[in-house]
């Protein structure tokens, strides 16, 4: 049975290309039979909203599209996140993090810097310092290289093909802050495994998340889903949509007039409307 969800973070309200995702994962559910999730990620306690999680359910309502289940609020779960990183701290495979973001894009912007925007390193292998709480860092990393040497390269099926990653693909992510029990990484694979999601469907902008993602599920002995990562919507023109950017909202299509279980219906048979495009693979 295919179990997939939507996963929104409520730090704005929802426009069309959440509603083609969204759309993309209940038609795949609903035509094997299978079950719709919905994930509500509000880790981000600074720009999250309780407007707009209501208004997340109202746009979905007014799409016809109906969950199993009660939605999962990641901001509930800080015990499940905490376990998890608990697990990989006991195993060597994250390091404390005091660099905060100006630290990280100077040395990064430095003559001698790796010229990339991956992170650089700096905090890897600290000696112990007594001066130094573990309690005082910024953030929690994985520690890739001692992942991927316990794990080897991980793999993941998309559209009935076998990928496997490179290592070029891998950085010392964060996975957690002092002022979130969970970044994203890990808060979704934890909870994918938590809520039994068997197929992750979401946009192509995400693929790149997928290895260090299944990296996580070796390391935590989680199931592994398989993955599907859709078309991205954009202006008419390549213009991608973005709330930052202020695209068209779903509120104001209803607004305006649009039918909602229409417009389901047209993202579904990857029909937009017009002045939109689907773009990507």
């Amino acid at each position: 049975m295919i179990v997939t969800r939507f996963a929104p973070s409520p730090t704005g309200r929802l426009h069309l290309g959440h509603a083609y995702s969204a759309v993309f994962g209940h038609s795949r559910a609903a035509a094997s039979g299978g079950r719709f999730l919905l994930r509500i990620e509000d880790l981000d306690q600074g720009r999250s909203r309780p407007q707009f999680v209501e208004g997340i359910i109202a746009d979905l309502r007014w799409l016809g599209l109906e969950w199993d289940g009660e939605p999962l609020i990641q901001s509930r779960r800080g015990a499940d996140y905490a376990d998890a990183l608990g697990r990989l701290r006991g195993d060597g495979l994250v390091y404390p993090c005091f660099c905060t973001r100006t630290d990280i894009a100077a040395a990064l912007s430095a003559p001698h810097g790796p010229g990339a925007a991956h992170y650089p390193g700096t905090c890897r292998g600290l000696a112990d310092d007594p001066g130094r709480r573990a309690a005082e860092a910024h953030s929690w990393r994985l520690d890739a290289a001692q992942a991927l040497a316990r794990t080897g390269l991980p793999s993941w099926s998309e559209g009935g093909r076998l990928y496997t990653s490179n290592r070029a693909g891998f950085d010392d992510v964060i996975l957690a802050r002092k002022d979130a029990p969970a970044a994203y990484h890990l808060a979704c694979v934890v909870d994918d495994s938590a809520s039994g999601v068997t197929l992750v469907t979401r946009g192509e902008d995400l693929r790149s998340s997928t290895p260090v993602q299944r990296l996580l599920q070796e390391l935590l002995g989680l199931p592994e889903p398989r993955y599907l990562h859709h078309r991205l919507v954009a202006h008419a023109g390549g213009r991608r949509l973005a709330k930052r950017d202020q695209a068209p909202t779903l509120e104001a299509l209803r607004g305006s007039g649009t039918g909602g279980l229409a417009l389901a219906a047209s993202l579904a048979a990857g029909q937009l409307p017009l002045g939109f495009e689907l773009r990507g693979d």
